[in-house]
């Protein structure tokens, strides 16, 4: 069953996402002549889910830039991103609003980003900005973690725009609003911010607690007994 509080977060979404889709395509703008948006959907298998409609990031121009308290500040391009050693996983990522999915999802482990840019001792959180404007505050201790992965594949085709391409993260034992999509910027920073959906009143810590859980993917509705990554 979803939660009113889910339920409040459901339709903040759909308000902000009319509001902004009014803003980008007039009314008066030929169907032939609008740019494709990405925009929240229910879409069968896996929903989609922004903070407002974006338009697409070119994978070709895109770069993910590197900065704050770290030795070797960098920017780094698709193809350079490729070049970084790779691991693969199948995990679900599970979203606050009561749904998950699973998926194949392949790219890099944080500790390999690290070892090149070199974060500072006093580097604790990992600040993530995104291209629809949504932000987040990660410990470096989480990130470490064996089961999180920067990918940029999914079922082992490129990530889609729609899940938060060139490159998003997967962090399987949290909740979907700490599984950063779309990342353009990360900075290593000392202390902790407050994330986009906890200025709303959601957990910093994020971690999936017992409850019930609609998978997309299997078409069916579980129940959770324990906390943290869903394994099934």
């Amino acid at each position: 069953m979803i939660s009113e509080k889910d339920m409040d977060r459901r339709r903040f979404i759909q308000l902000v996402s009319a509001f902004g889709i009014s803003c980008l395509v007039p009314f008066s703008l030929d169907a032939k002549e609008a740019q494709r948006i990405l925009d929240n959907e229910d879409r069968e298998g896996f929903y989609i889910r922004f903070i407002k409609p974006i338009k697409p990031v070119d994978p070709a121009k895109w770069a993910l830039k590197v900065n704050g308290l770290c030795e070797n500040p960098q920017s780094f391009n698709l193809a350079a991103i490729k070049r970084l050693s790779k691991d693969t996983q199948v995990s679900r990522m599970k979203c606050v609003e009561s749904w998950s999915s699973k998926a194949k999802w392949g790219g890099f482990r944080a500790k390999t980003l690290f070892d090149i840019v070199k974060p500072k001792k006093q580097a604790r959180f990992l600040y993530f900005y995104s291209a629809d404007d949504y932000y987040e505050y990660i410990p470096l201790t989480e990130l470490l973690k064996p089961r999180v992965l920067f990918t940029y594949e999914m079922d082992n085709a490129p990530l889609p725009d729609i899940h938060g391409g060139p490159l998003r993260l997967i962090m399987p034992s949290k909740y979907g609003y700490k599984s950063v999509k779309t990342i353009l910027r990360l900075e290593f920073v000392e202390r902790e911010g407050i994330g986009y959906w906890s200025k709303f009143g959601y957990s910093q810590d994020a971690t999936i607690q017992p409850g019930t859980d609609h998978a997309l993917d299997l078409k069916e509705y579980r129940v959770i007994k324990k906390e943290g990554e869903l394994d099934y």
